[in-house]
């Protein structure tokens, strides 16, 4: 009998490197963008990408990439000392129409709590700043916004602690605020920071007030996404798509987290 030579990290790290072959190859033409209104969600890891280079320019690339409509970013101000945004806003506007969802009394920070919405061309009715509990400072972002291409959606943006006890707490925190305001299309997004599934999954409080939790989709690590601590949950069935991955060459190095999007579609709720 002989021995095989390949040992088991090898064997995982020739299946890693096939992977990246195919997906360098699958991006090496430009996709074209599907119909609809495109949500997203990305953890910019205040702008330090995978090879540790703090790159603002290399982030607002990666966006530009998406082509979202409405977006989620976590992270995107610096987190101790007064909150600075790092991105420039202004250059991201012009190059993709994204504009920020305003908050108060943040001078110069971009969002709350590292949280900022950025979407095209639709009003704001309203915001609300959440502060949640745990042991960390950590935020949700609430805001309404008619969009352009129809239909007035909530949206909750929202970064969840690193302590099963604190993501409980804010889950529920979250699911009271929800029941306390009137009923109308919500869709809560971001880094929920919870890898366990099933039973011990502390998103579970979610379902009474969103349903059954879609499938989870790996984000994380960007270069060989493994946890889904990134979430897409919606409160009617049918407003979202199959969530997936924005997995790109420079998405696997931009951010230590991949961006996860998914095609929204109001008309079922408007008929």
């Amino acid at each position: 009998m002989h021995a095989r030579k390949d040992s088991l990290p090898a064997s995982i790290l020739a299946s890693i490197r096939s992977r990246k072959k195919r997906l360098d190859a699958a991006y090496t033409e430009a996709r074209p963008r599907s119909a609809g209104t495109l949500i997203a969600s990305y953890n910019v890891h205040k702008c330090i990408g995978t090879d540790r280079r703090f790159d603002p320019e290399r982030t607002s690339r990666v966006i530009h990439e998406i082509g979202a409509d409405v977006i989620a970013l976590q992270e995107a101000d610096t987190r101790f000392g007064e909150r600075t945004g790092i991105l420039d806003l202004g250059r991201l506007e012009r190059e993709t129409g994204l504009i920020a969802v305003p908050v108060a009394g943040m001078a110069k920070a971009h969002g709350w709590h590292g949280n900022v919405v950025l979407f095209k061309k639709g009003l704001v009715h309203d915001v609300h700043q959440v502060k949640l509990p745990g042991l960390e400072p950590r935020g949700a972002l609430v805001a309404e916004i008619e969009l352009e291409k129809g239909g007035v959606l909530r949206i909750i943006a929202a970064h969840f602690g690193l302590l099963r006890h604190s993501r409980a707490q804010q889950a529920r925190m979250l699911v009271e605020l929800i029941n306390d305001r009137h009923e109308m299309p919500t869709i809560l997004l971001g880094d929920l920071n919870e890898w366990r599934l099933g039973d011990r999954s502390s998103l579970n409080t979610f379902q009474s007030a969103f349903g059954p939790l879609p499938p989870a989709v790996p984000s994380f690590p960007a270069g060989l996404p493994l946890l889904a601590l990134d979430r897409i949950i919606a409160n009617r069935k049918g407003i979202i798509s199959e969530v997936e991955a924005h997995d790109t060459p420079l998405a696997r190095i931009a951010s230590d987290h991949l961006p996860i999007k998914a095609l929204i579609d109001l008309e079922p709720v408007a008929g």
